[in-house]
């Protein structure tokens, strides 16, 4: 008579085995489809001025607008990508060359401008960011704040190649 004795090792070898052998399905993990492109925002280009100076300020300040910058499909966060921001604010309409600036992302892709406290402009307390570089398609965007008493307003990007 013949005892057989199933051991441990034995176990999980020969289920390792069925697994590697029933199909791909159950080994390779699973993947998300990607990042999707952020699209540009009705009336996000009003009043855009091509080439802004790069600030460290926009006017007297007060109030931040900040954000990231993401490639579509992976994720990555761009360093050195250039966001331009504008806005009606305290200080001058969105159509005022001094109330537009840009400012570059950090090596995490995040952007970060002072300007003045943003105020409604057509009943509606909102911002204009772009990106407009020559690596990845132009986006512009155009968030609106739920009250003009907010002191920042955040918007992000991820952009497609160009």
């Amino acid at each position: 008579m013949t005892v057989s004795r199933v051991t441990r090792r034995a176990l999980v070898a020969t289920g390792a085995a069925a697994m590697l052998t029933v199909g791909p399905g159950l080994v390779v993990p699973a993947r998300a489809k990607g990042l999707e492109p952020t699209p540009s925002m009705r009336g996000g280009s009003n009043n855009y001025r091509p080439g802004a100076p790069i600030v460290d300020r926009i006017g007297g300040g007060g109030f931040w607008m900040t954000g990231t910058v993401r490639r579509a499909g992976d994720g990555a966060p761009l360093a050195g990508q250039r966001i331009q921001i504008w806005a009606h604010t305290t200080e001058g309409h969105e159509r005022d060359w001094h109330s537009h600036g840009a400012t570059l992302t950090d090596e995490q892709g995040a952007f970060r401008l002072e300007m003045p406290q943003i105020v409604p402009a057509f009943g509606q307390p909102h911002g204009h960011l772009a990106y407009d570089g020559d690596a990845f398609k132009t986006v512009f965007l155009r968030p609106i704040m739920s009250s003009p008493q907010y002191t920042s307003l955040s918007a992000h990007f991820v952009l497609q190649p160009a």
